[in-house]
């Protein structure tokens, strides 16, 4: 049916009407059936149920010129809304684009935040607001609970402002009034958080300001109550149009089912598959329902990939098909041939990134049988913010230029910074700008004017900072909790500088020239009585500064923690702690923001609308992906969502999709072994190659081969040295569990009581360091003179001797 007989099936339907829709249509073309479907079915409620790489941007777009071109609605008459202001951008300047420039734009297109602040305004008297009033940043929110924290003598320590602002968030996401919220609600902060939300509210009005969830929340509750408001713009937006509506929580699902209800004219665009946001609120129940909650919905799913190679999107349908709750669709491509997705399995998280590095040298140089790829082109998609830093390091010791998108690199992280900068003070006591950076952090009530006279102290006496803040305690200058706090801190950082070496020895220069009791003697230190990662974790836990994170309830919070320990592990490299910090020096003062192409590193949320030629997935372990705490939350539905998450990290390559585990990650110092994620044995194997790992022990699954018979697992595992005659003779030698057998329990700690069958004087061999000689032996912890490495302590189940070595 064309365009013209369309209108003119249409009850009433004008010669104007007719007349604009016989005008050309050339946004239609190159569209394919789906796409065209979606855009040429006007009214009624839409579902145009869209897979990764398909174009719903252009088939969204081009529904909404398709509106305009054929006089269905002026741009006036369309709200189209997205999640993000570039989404937004991109719509407009295609719209634009297509039409020609022959129009300003629709007015009312735009993220869900924009258009609410419009709405409020025009009524802001309706939620006893003025129309000029303002909209609280975080910090501005933190303050005002603060006080109302204050004021109701609840310990703030306890219970942080920042836990309370996550709640009232949570209850606006659900649409919820002080006066709305359930009973089962009742118990939150301390069974006082709808009490302040309460006061709250009641202070933000005094303000005349808002939140943003108060945007969503007061357009909402000014809809249900207010009929009149509700049908203008009933009759106003003839034709609604959502972007991501996968991603809508509960307060944007009833804002806009509400302003449906008029002309009925709804299309939402979205994909259950890709909905990896329900931590902050997102209900993937919106989209599985919307033919229920729209009765006569027409749905269309857009399944023709132009992005992705037909391995690829096999692998991803394979997994995404473990989820029950979907609605269901098959991707497919018209492009031939392409790699099948490469796993390949490692010793160790540091063994994965020299891999990884490797790679992405090998394709910038073309080596890889392939043409040369741009860095731009290539991407590493982690779970966790804190797996960036094993690669941050490689990528800087080999000098391959990278990017972190959607946050600071790991050195630049706040809580890196901090922790760095109370291990600097520790080494070095006189480093001022280390001290001005921790003396208040965490909280420690020492204001602006404390501060200066710490400085006013130490300018006086012409001493460090540190010596400064010890004599304004002393004197008095500083007095009560501050003080107090101030006192502790101060001889915190003595006695953690002690720790940094042994007990002084006074020894004897020359015994010849001993006379008249004057000896020449000399000054040496002990050994430390601790290690300088224990040392690192006594000053985190000490300072408080541990505490201070795990007492906030932000979201960002696990995270932050999370990186803090992966902060501790890269100690482990390291002789001391001022090697360290020397080395974190150099490395940041060698990078430069030079132009150039760069491989990017991000999160996987972070990924979600981007595409690469190659990407690279790391870490599918049990525990970190899916996320242990994912699952121990919300069960199989945060399973589920961890699926989803799965599915949109493989469906970003293009060409290339390489998937990585390490048997062994170093956690506190201790190795803990791991099982492959359970989603690589949801992969069709018709779509996956198994690669072998180079090196002698250079990959494979080490001490978590699995024991399955079939599948990924064991095709992985045939790949690999460990199934070797020599490995199980190395096996043999130790009378150590064998570190083959990690199905007796998951994450278990490699036994480091076990007793070495090395001898001093014997020759062996470990993957990383080469060959070298046993010099010591101490239960099973070698001392090792390597040929190239020089002196290492290592475990004597990670060396193989010369004769066992299984080539």
């Amino acid at each position: 049916m064309s365009s013209f007989d369309e209108f003119d099936a249409f009850e009433g339907a004008s010669l104007s009407a007719r007349a604009m829709a016989a005008r050309p249509q050339p946004y239609l073309d190159g569209l394919n059936p789906a796409q065209r479907e979606a855009v040429e079915k006007a009214d009624g409620p839409v579902l145009m149920l869209a897979g990764a790489g398909t174009g719903k941007t252009r088939a969204l777009t081009a529904r909404i010129v398709h509106l305009l071109n054929t006089g269905r609605a002026r741009p006036n008459e369309i709200l189209a809304v997205t999640f993000t202001n570039k989404a937004a951008r991109e719509m407009k300047n295609r719209v634009g684009s297509m039409l020609g420039g022959q129009i300003e734009g629709v007015p009312w297109l735009g993220t869900f935040h924009s258009i609410c602040v419009k709405l409020l305004r025009r009524h802001a008297e309706l939620a006893s607001l003025k129309s000029n009033f303002t909209i609280l940043d975080t910090d501005d929110q933190i303050r005002l609970m603060k006080q109302l924290i204050r004021a109701a003598g609840i310990d703030d320590k306890r219970w942080p402002a920042r836990m309370l602002a996550n709640t009232i968030d949570g209850w606006k996401n659900r649409a919820l009034t002080p006066d709305k919220v359930p009973a089962s609600d009742a118990s939150a902060y301390n069974n006082k958080g709808v009490e302040l939300y309460e006061q709250y509210q009641a202070r933000l009005k005094e303000l005349n300001a808002c939140d943003f969830g108060d945007l969503l929340l007061h357009m909402v509750t000014i809809f249900q109550t207010h009929e009149d408001v509700l049908a203008q713009y009933q009759r106003w937006f003839k034709f609604i149009l959502v972007d991501e509506y996968q991603d809508t929580n509960v307060a944007q699902y009833l804002w806009l089912r509400l302003l449906a209800q008029g002309h009925k004219n709804i299309c939402c665009v979205g994909d259950d598959d890709q909905s990896i946001y329900g931590w902050r609120g997102a209900e993937v129940g919106n989209i599985l329902r919307f033919e229920k909650d729209f009765p006569g919905s027409h749905v269309v799913r857009l399944e023709q990939n132009y992005r992705s190679t037909p391995h690829i999107l096999g692998a991803a349908s394979g997994v995404i098909a473990g989820n029950e709750d979907r609605l269901g669709k098959t991707l497919w491509t018209d492009k031939e041939g392409g790699e099948k997705v490469r796993l390949i399995g490692h010793w160790d998280g540091e063994e994965e990134a020299r891999w990884i590095g490797d790679e992405i040298e090998a394709a910038q140089r073309g080596t890889r049988g392939m043409d040369p790829v741009s860095l731009d082109h290539m991407a590493i998609l982690v779970r966790a913010s804190h797996q960036m830093r094993a690669f941050e390091d490689r990528f800087l010791t080999i000098g391959l230029p990278y990017r972190v998108i959607g946050g600071p690199r790991f050195y630049e992280r706040l809580e890196i910074r901090d922790a760095m900068a109370y291990f600097r003070v520790v080494v070095s006591p006189d480093d001022d700008l280390a001290f001005e950076r921790i003396v208040n952090t965490p909280k420690r009530g020492l204001g602006d004017k404390a501060q200066q006279t710490i400085q006013v102290a130490a300018r006086s006496n012409g001493v460090s900072l540190v010596e400064g803040a010890r004599i304004a305690v002393d004197q008095g200058l500083i007095k009560g909790k501050g003080g107090a706090e101030l006192r502790t801190l101060v001889d915190g950082i003595v006695r953690w500088n002690s720790k940094l070496r042994g007990p002084r020895i006074e020894m004897v220069e020359d015994d010849s020239v001993i006379d008249e009791g004057l000896v020449p003697l000399r000054t040496e230190y002990g050994p430390p009585p601790i290690s300088h990662m224990e040392l690192a974790e006594v000053i985190l836990d000490e300072s408080g500064y541990t505490a201070h994170w795990q007492n906030d309830k932000t979201p960002e919070a696990p995270g932050r923690l999370e990186n803090l320990k992966e902060l501790v592990k890269a100690l482990e490299q390291f002789e001391n702690l001022q090697g360290f910090l020397e080395h974190v020096s150099l490395i940041m003062d060698n990078e430069t923001e030079e132009a150039g192409a760069k491989v990017s590193i991000m999160t996987l949320h972070a990924a979600k609308g981007l595409e690469f030629p190659m990407v690279f997935l790391p870490g599918w372990e049990d525990g970190l992906f899916p996320s242990q705490r994912s699952m121990d939350e919300s069960g199989l539905k945060g399973l589920e969502e961890e699926r989803r998450l799965a599915y949109v990290g493989i469906t970003r390559a293009e060409d290339v999709c390489t998937i990585s585990f390490a048997a062994n990650r170093r956690v506190f110092g201790q190795w803990q072994s791991s099982m492959p994620s359970r989603f690589i044995d949801e992969l069709p194997e018709k779509h996956v190659d198994v690669l072998t790992p180079p090196g002698l022990y250079g990959g494979g699954f080490g001490a978590a081969a699995p024991t399955r018979e079939s599948g990924l697992h064991k095709a992985a595992a045939d790949a690999n040295v460990y199934n070797s005659p020599g490995w199980k003779r190395l096996q043999a030698r130790s009378n150590a569990r064998p570190v083959s057998q990690p199905s007796e329990a998951r994450n278990t700690v490699i036994d480091m009581t076990a007793v070495s069958s090395f001898t001093m004087g014997e020759r062996v061999f470990h993957q990383k360091f080469g060959y070298g000689e046993v010099v010591g032996v101490e239960g099973d912890k070698l001392e090792i003179n390597f040929d190239k490495a020089g002196l290492k302590k290592v475990v004597s189940r990670f060396i193989s001797g010369c004769d066992d070595i299984p080539f």
